[in-house]
């Protein structure tokens, strides 16, 4: 990759998400570059997006996660385990929900129809559907559409409500400490390596955020994450989510993008519904079980319920119990639902 394309495209990123910082919109370090990103690759331009980056931005926002998670916060985020469980089981269903929908909607065989709905993160739901006869370049595109869709409409909407600034959690660590953070970082780094060789999903999000709860729960407190970080992290997440659009897919199947779209606000409606009837349930506000259930990507709606200040140790919690439920899950419930239609079949 060529390093001119990647600075100009940095720089792009950079002043949108200034722009919008000064608009005073919700997420504006990455909400800003996701659009500029998203529109550049659309028109053509010559944008690329830094390799590793969304890694280095997911490392980077996992540890500010993973400063949350005090002994009396973890306790508090288990006696919810039925919470988690819960908005895991929802994902699940409304995954089959919307490959059933787009099946019937746009013609789409079942096995893309179902991998591009499974909101269990983009590129391992990419691969693991192409392991069994999915279109690869229509499950990367409906996995892209869904956490787009999620993270323009959900800040907006919560910040038109007024939903913003009623979390009482704290990070652990409020000081930076420039040795702490490069211990912190170094930690996180080989935390994240560790689970990448090891074939793990979501490995550079799960792996540090695991050794940052691990070193917070232990009382070990090395370092705050500084406000540019946070946002030059939050920067590289949303120009990598805008790489994944360009023209020639978006113009060259308008029905299936419509019926994704619709099945995508269909998914976020009933994760809403089903949000308010758990926040009842386990007595919790209404506002983070809604991010807990929403069908986007893990670190965008973590990152969302951190700048938001919305129930971030339990949102975490969810995010994380669902990725991992439908990651170790799909697979060999798609074979078995596989081997009954045949045995339906005769």
């Amino acid at each position: 990759m060529k390093a001119l394309p990647v600075l100009g495209t940095l720089a792009i990123c950079g002043a949108s998400g200034a722009l919008f910082s000064a608009l005073h919109a919700p997420l504006p370090w990455m909400i800003g570059p996701l659009l500029a990103m998203a529109l550049g690759k659309f028109l053509g331009a010559n944008v690329a997006a830094p390799s590793g980056g969304r890694a280095a931005g997911q490392l980077t926002i996992a540890c500010a996660l993973g400063l949350y998670f005090t002994p009396v916060v973890a306790g508090e985020v288990a006696a919810h385990w039925y919470l988690l469980i819960a908005a895991a089981a929802l994902a699940v269903l409304l995954a089959y929900a919307s490959g059933w929908f787009l099946t019937r909607s746009c013609g789409l065989d079942a096995t893309t129809a179902l991998f591009a709905s499974v909101p269990g993160g983009a590129a391992e739901m990419t691969v693991l559907g192409e392991r069994f006869g999915a279109r690869s370049d229509r499950v990367a595109l409906a996995q892209a559409l869904r956490v787009f869709i999620v993270v323009l409409i959900v800040p907006f909407t919560f910040t038109a409500l007024g939903l913003h600034g009623s979390d009482a959690y704290r990070p652990a660590q409020l000081a930076v400490d420039g040795l702490g953070l490069l211990a912190l970082l170094g930690l996180a780094t080989l935390a994240g390596a560790t689970l990448a060789r090891l074939g793990m999903p979501n490995a550079w999000m799960l792996g540090p955020l695991a050794a940052t709860v691990a070193l917070t729960l232990g009382e070990v407190s090395l370092s705050a994450i500084p406000t540019w970080l946070s946002n030059a992290a939050q920067l590289l997440i949303g120009c990598s989510l805008g790489s994944g659009f360009d023209r020639e897919s978006l113009m060259r199947s308008p029905r299936f993008i419509g019926m994704v779209c619709l099945s995508i606000g269909l998914a976020m409606l009933a994760s809403a519904v089903a949000a308010w009837c758990l926040a009842v349930l386990g007595s919790v506000p209404v506002a983070t079980m809604v991010l807990a259930t929403a069908p986007g990507g893990m670190a965008e709606m973590c990152v969302t319920a951190k700048v938001l200040q919305l129930g971030v140790p339990l949102v975490t919690a969810a995010h994380v119990t669902r990725v991992i439920i439908l990651v170790t899950t799909t697979a060999p419930t798609f074979r078995l639902a596989k081997r009954v239609v045949r045995i339906l079949r005769g």
